[in-house]
């Protein structure tokens, strides 16, 4: 088996902002909003204050802050690495990056055949109840 393929990763100034939210706000979760009130933005909550449910798929961790999606929601985009990263402007209303000028943005970008093969032996993890 060879190294791990990460299904999120963050940019640069990504991991940066994620440093300056967490000195201020403790440990961090994230959660790819799928659109609604506030679009299809990465949302960011202190760790534990967005309810999970069971459905509920852990992409892996930015920066020791795990990220999540909805179930239905990843089944679109299991092909696809999300790239977190900053730009300027407003966050979305319940996302911690709200009010700071900046906002999280997701980019993304396709696996090649070699990474969605090695994906497949490798399937994301179903929220646990420890790790909520």
């Amino acid at each position: 088996m060879g190294t791990s393929i990460a299904r999120v990763t963050a940019t640069p100034a990504a991991l940066a902002f994620i440093g300056e939210l967490r000195r201020r706000h403790g440990a961090l979760m994230f959660f790819q909003s799928g659109g609604c009130c506030d679009g299809s933005a990465p949302m960011c909550y202190p760790h534990g204050e967005f309810n999970l449910s069971d459905t509920d798929v852990h992409l892996g961790d930015l920066d020791g802050a795990p990220f999540y999606m909805g179930m239905e929601q990843f089944a679109y985009w299991e092909h696809t690495q999300l790239i977190i990263d900053v730009v300027a402007g407003n966050g979305g209303m319940f996302s911690l990056d709200n009010g700071t000028g900046r906002r999280f943005l997701t980019r993304s970008r396709l696996f090649t055949d070699e990474e969605c093969r090695q994906l497949q032996r490798e399937p994301p993890g179903a929220r646990s109840r420890s790790s909520a």
